[in-house]
């Protein structure tokens, strides 16, 4: 087994340190190898974008840190060609348990229905997840990683917004400076950002006075594969604790200390093995692994967007731990941002389709950072009277579901429904169902000609995608074969899916490459709220842009040139 964390990685020099060498305009740089700006780059690369990734480090992360993969996450993961590996060595969980005290106050399961892929969450060290992520970046050729190499300055030339426009970083290396162009920049490099300050640009918010210890433990132990929340337990009186498994005996425990608390102090084994003895119990062998106290922040940057300077990840926004959506949601950066700027790169998207990553991810930042800031103050009331109303909660949960949906400690990383994006076409036809135009795809199983077990997300992303949803053994009816027909060989390629509801041949006339599946258990019919005819506009990152009970092609078109920000769209 790799040990991720014990890992260095080489310096060489690169093409822009030859003598009297040709600069020219890289494509994309990203900066930061941490998870987002490897799955940014990774994501770009695949779509046949060349990216310079750069990082002032030669090693990967030290200490489990980001742990909780969201269904969302590994979903990503699948389409960047290494959920497999993640979900193998990661720990699956779809269930949790709150705790008042020693008494158990309710259970919740984040993914009750059947037929889904992947779990509602994998815990996974960070350092794996980087360490696979890096793995499948040094397999594409035209991604290029340059380690101890730090940013030390940047400049914005050429007229905003202008296809000369450009960024030139100034790069340290041990072999001295050089300067690095290229058209855009992703900075990606986490929540001290060195690009952010080098622009003297700041991120606004609220800061916590709590601290909190984690521990890692290696042990032996038959606690199942559960997230288990305890307000006020016995061991560990007035605070609250998080218990978490973790791959290769490892469990994450994580001990609220309040705002006084001493960080050297809390660190030492003398203080830290106590508090855990009093969790496991006296008999239980254990050793640590890693130590470490935090406090946190929710903040955000005013604009993810600076000129061909665009943040992600950390560096965009802060969140809380409590909710998982630090490290989810920057993975939903890097979605939502690569999409964009392949298309703006081949000239099939204006300048503009740049600012709906901002205003997209800007409203998701805020929504997670309000749910992120409701569970904090719910697990750390800072009142009395915050306390009373917290205690009488829970009180209520053990009975009553809709207190239970006020103990925010349950409320973990979901992906937000980008209701009011502008790349929206709003229904037309009235729908049943949560697929609406804003929403990530939901998975469904399906069967292939051959009987084969397949899944509906596997066949979405990457590309626009038509989701045409029809009756096995139909006949296309006139209009709806021009429509396909039409689209097949228009401006924008689009892969076409189709998912047939029954055993019988599937419909003539389907554009040539299309996937033909089978709804096996009526489960994407279902999700979709979808009848015989119904087509689904899905954008590369898997959010729903436009849906139809009948195709049109003009109106696929149009719909088509709005998620592009092409203009004559109003």
């Amino acid at each position: 087994m790799i040990d991720y964390q014990s890992l260095t990685f080489d310096y060489t020099r690169c093409h822009e340190q030859g003598a009297e060498v040709e600069k020219r305009v890289r494509p994309v740089v990203v900066v930061g190898a941490g998870p987002v700006g490897l799955a940014t780059a990774i994501d770009l690369a695949q779509q046949g974008t060349h990216v310079v990734l750069v990082d002032d480090d030669c090693t990967l992360s030290t200490g489990s840190r980001a742990i909780c993969f969201s269904k969302r996450s590994l979903d990503i993961f699948d389409r960047l060609g290494c959920g497999e590996r993640m979900v193998e060595k990661g720990v699956s969980w779809n269930v949790g348990k709150v705790f008042r005290k020693d008494e158990l106050v309710y259970t919740f399961n984040l993914l009750p229905e059947t037929g889904h892929h992947r779990p509602a969450f994998v815990n996974l060290q960070q350092y794996y997840v980087e360490g696979f992520l890096l793995e499948r970046a040094q397999a594409l050729p035209n991604l290029e990683i340059r380690w101890k190499s730090k940013v030390t300055g940047i400049a914005q030339r050429g007229e905003p917004r202008s296809d000369d426009a450009h960024v030139a970083l100034e790069i340290d290396t041990p072999d001295g400076p050089y300067e690095l162009l290229a058209r855009y920049v992703v900075a990606s490099d986490g929540s001290r950002s060195p690009v952010r300050k080098l622009m003297g640009l700041d991120s606004h918010g609220r800061t916590f006075k709590d601290r909190f210890l984690i521990a890692d433990v290696k042990m032996e132990a038959d606690f199942p594969t559960e997230r288990w929340f305890w307000f006020d337990p016995p061991f560990h009186p007035n605070q609250s604790v998080l218990l978490h498994r973790q791959p290769d005996n490892v469990w994450r425990i994580d001990f609220q200390l309040g705002w006084d608390a001493d960080p050297v102090l809390e660190k030492t084994p003398e203080r830290v093995i106590p508090r855990v003895r009093a969790l496991l119990g006296p008999d239980v062998k254990f050793e640590l692994e890693w130590v470490s106290i935090y406090t946190f922040s929710c903040l955000r940057m005013d604009s993810f967007r600076h000129g061909n300077v665009l943040f992600a990840g950390d560096s965009a926004h802060l969140v809380s731990p409590f909710g998982a959506r630090g490290a989810n949601s920057g993975f939903q950066d890097s979605e939502n941002l690569a999409w964009k700027l392949a298309m703006v790169l081949e000239q099939r998207a204006p300048d503009a389709l740049l600012d709906t990553y901002a205003s997209e991810r800007e409203y998701a930042a805020d929504e997670n950072i309000r749910n992120s800031t409701r569970s904090t103050d719910f697990i750390t009331p800072k009142s009395a009277v915050s306390r009373v109303f917290r205690d009488a909660v829970l009180t209520l949960a053990r009975e009553h579901p809709f207190a239970r949906q006020l103990v925010n400690s349950g409320r973990l990383s979901v992906p937000a429904v980008l209701h009011e994006s502008t790349l929206n076409t709003a229904d037309e036809d009235r729908f049943t169902g949560q697929m609406v135009p804003g929403a990530s795809c939901a998975d469904a199983p399906l069967g292939d000609a051959q009987g084969n077990a397949q899944w509906l997300l596997k066949q979405l992303g990457g590309r626009f995608t038509g989701l045409l949803f029809c009756r096995a053994g139909a006949t296309l009816d006139e209009p709806t074969r021009a429509a396909l027909d039409a689209l097949a060989n228009g401006p924008v390629p689009l892969n076409f899916v189709a998912v047939i509801d029954g055993e019988g041949a599937a419909p003539e006339a389907l554009p040539a490459g299309t996937s033909v599946l089978r709804d096996t258990q009526g489960l994407a019919a279902q999700r979709y709220g979808a009848q015989d005819g119904a087509f689904y506009l899905i954008r590369p990152d898997q959010h729903v842009s436009a849906r139809w009970h009948r195709v049109s092609a003009p109106r696929v078109e149009r719909a088509l040139k709005r998620a592009l920000c092409v203009e004559g769209t109003a």
